[in-house]
């Protein structure tokens, strides 16, 4: 394992969350119209997951931060799996005009409404499915919010093949460090199928041979 960033925690926490509002508000039925990661979970009711995903800008200090971190020239390749809309691609993209960007999501309502300029090099894919590339083609490997997302027994071969075709890698997770951090996330999470404390995710990543940089997001 190698460090523990914080790329998206000030994003993160700059929402306020009604956790028992929406567990007490149909939850089932939204988690159920979330899952299918299309219309409803982007741009749909609020209840269903974002509540209508618009690009404001959020993601260029985080695109700025990571080329900083990583060192990223001109001509870098970089991955985002589990990229939904691609804003943060886009952002990396515009930042690094002859970078060889490339994004992988499940969703085609998501990669169908990322911005014009970067969908030509987006794929409709799983992130538990084997990658189409080769070893160490990419410079830098990103997932961000995604691989929480994956049964337990699917998460092997995903982070294998991140740590397979990324020189440098980062995955964002959802997770908790107490108690109330749990029931909160239990609340709020709508597509989340493993929940891990801290220490169970730290030890999943390196019993499945993952070697990059980490983050985790809480719900304080």
């Amino acid at each position: 394992m190698k460090r523990l960033l914080d790329f998206v925690t000030p994003l993160h926490k700059r929402t306020t969350r009604d956790y028992l509002g929406r567990m007490n508000d149909g939850k089932i039925d939204c988690m159920r119209k979330a899952r299918e990661y299309e219309f409803d979970y982007w741009d749909g009711d609020r209840r269903c997951g974002y509540g209508g995903y618009r690009y404001d800008g959020r993601w260029k200090p985080v695109a700025e931060r990571m080329i900083s971190f990583y060192k990223l020239g001109p001509g870098a390749r970089i991955l985002d799996v589990g990229c939904g809309k691609a804003h943060l691609l886009y952002e990396l993209g515009k930042l690094l005009p002859g970078a060889e960007v490339a994004g992988i999501d499940i969703s085609k309502h998501g990669l169908g409404d990322a911005p014009a300029e970067i969908r030509p090099r987006l794929t409709r894919r799983r992130a538990q499915d084997a990658y189409p590339w080769a070893d160490a083609h990419f410079d830098l490997v990103i997932s961000l919010a995604c691989l929480h997302n994956l049964h337990l027994f699917e998460l092997e071969t995903a982070l294998k093949e991140i740590e397979r075709v990324g020189r440098s890698k980062y995955v964002m997770v959802e997770s908790y460090r107490s108690e109330a951090e749990l029931f909160n996330l239990q609340c709020w999470a709508l597509t989340c199928q493993t929940f891990l404390d801290t220490a169970d995710w730290t030890w999943l990543f390196s019993h499945f041979g993952y070697t990059g940089d980490h983050e985790f997001i809480f719900f304080e």
